[in-house]
């Protein structure tokens, strides 16, 4: 059985935290189960911190990490990435009424995001912001926390999470959203690459006949799915 390294936290549309049996719901965990059931292979999460995934994946302590995970140069050396299943944006939340609706405004300002990721890149890009790296393992609730009560003046995350708790939370509203279409794809270990070969194959089949589209469409309708079969590339 595979062993797959995730994060235990509350980031709906993409997952939510493990119930009595450990299993979990969204889009990451429903298109796993797809994809590996084109594969014809079993799994089972693995809860680690969010700085914990990556070392983890290396070591061969687990075999892959679906979750959340943006290909950048530093990641892909430490994993080797499959092909994308999701493309995402990135925004930034701020306390409801700040008034902040642009970069230029957070010179000066603390602005979050999660240690060493692709979040914490772009907030690096904002001249004269404050940088909070959060680790743990409930990182995307800590974020939303320290926004509401002033630890922190904003956060960056991926659209995907962040616009429903600016739908649904009236202390905090969107800043602005970068158009970034950052690639999110399964890391496995270093040299694994006949699991890598098998999950793109697996990713390739569930695009083929629409059913990753419908596990987007049903967790995500208000995005369009960015990964029709022309359009994907391996890795």
């Amino acid at each position: 059985m595979l062993r797959i390294a995730c994060i235990d936290s509350e980031a709906l549309p993409l997952f939510d935290l493990k119930d009595d049996q450990g299993n979990r719901v969204g889009y990451e965990p429903e298109a796993a189960q797809i994809v590996f059931d084109h594969i014809g292979e079993e799994f089972e999460w693995v809860y680690l911190n969010w700085e914990q995934m990556l070392p983890a994946v290396n070591s061969g302590e687990v075999d892959a990490v679906w979750c959340g995970q943006a290909i950048t140069d530093e990641r892909a050396s430490q994993v080797d990435f499959t092909q994308p299943y999701a493309i995402f944006d990135e925004t930034i939340l701020v306390r409801s009424g700040s008034g902040i609706t642009e970069p230029v405004q957070l010179d000066g300002l603390k602005v979050g995001a999660i240690a060493n990721s692709a979040n914490m890149a772009l907030a690096e890009t904002f001249e004269g912001a404050v940088l909070v790296p959060f680790q743990g393992e409930d990182v995307f609730g800590a974020m939303i926390e320290a926004t509401r009560n002033g630890g922190i003046d904003a956060f960056v995350d991926d659209d995907v999470v962040m616009l429903p708790v600016a739908e649904q939370d009236e202390d905090l509203e969107e800043a602005f959203t970068i158009k970034t279409q950052n690639r999110w794809a399964i890391g496995v270990t270093p040299g694994n690459d006949k699991l890598r070969e098998a999950i793109n194959r697996g990713l390739e089949a569930s695009i083929r006949n629409g059913s990753l589209k419908q596990a987007w469409e049903k967790w995500m309708p208000a995005l369009k799915f960015p990964l029709e079969e022309s359009k994907v590339d391996a890795t």
